[in-house]
């Protein structure tokens, strides 16, 4: 990948990784954007962006994701609110045929308008040909998993595993319906790391490093 030219960087991660954080870090450091599921059904919901609308935005305008997001003042800080809003364990499963369109457009749109990193939403299919992406897993030991749940929302080991174990489950069964492949294969990315005695600044480092040996 080549940071001086238009770039997408996909991120898939497990839930309690700490890949969020990471990609919001990295954004942060490359000074570019970062986009995640939250946001993107926020916008879905609340300015209506099916399929057929997405069509005609980009009939009145080739770059209609530069002219929406110009229209409606939509910024890198714009994420958080709307993440803030989502419940940690919402269910993938829950949408349809049409939404996963209207959501990979939107996904395509942003990346023909500007360099940016994208988290989840089976990115590294949907940018699978664009021409200077880099797609990356972050995976996380289980119980290292189970203790970023457990802090951040204030529950019991038990109760911490549950929700890993179900939205792993749900995530896996989204990627495969909608993609034909596991997210869990390797081949489907460029890079996977391992969070197991790292810190998310530490991670954001070493890809740093990858993405300035890449040029």
């Amino acid at each position: 990948m080549d940071k001086n030219k238009q770039f997408v960087i996909a991120i898939n991660r497990e839930l309690g990784s700490g890949g969020r954080t990471v990609g919001e870090k990295l954004a942060a450091r490359l000074g570019v954007p970062f986009y995640d599921k939250a946001l993107i059904r926020a916008l879905e919901e609340k300015y209506n962006l099916s399929v057929d609308e997405i069509e005609r935005l980009k009939g009145r305008n080739h770059s209609w994701w530069a002219e929406f997001k110009r229209a409606m003042a939509i910024g890198y800080t714009a994420n958080y609110s709307y993440y803030r809003q989502a419940k940690i364990n919402e269910p993938d499963m829950l949408i349809t045929d049409e939404m996963f369109q209207a959501e990979q457009e939107i996904l395509l749109g942003i990346a023909q308008s500007e360099s940016c990193i994208i988290a989840g939403r089976s990115g590294f299919h949907v940018f699978r040909n664009h021409p200077n992406h880099l797609s990356i897993f972050i995976q996380a030991p289980m119980e290292q998993r189970i203790d970023r749940i457990m802090k951040r929302k204030n529950i019991s080991h038990a109760e911490a595993e549950k929700i890993i174990m179900e939205v792993d489950h749900m995530r896996e069964n989204y990627v495969q319906k909608y993609t034909g492949t596991s997210r869990y294969d390797t081949r489907n990315y460029d890079l996977v790391i391992s969070m197991a005695g790292q810190t998310e600044d530490s991670v954001v480092d070493l890809l740093m490093r990858y993405i300035e040996q890449s040029l």
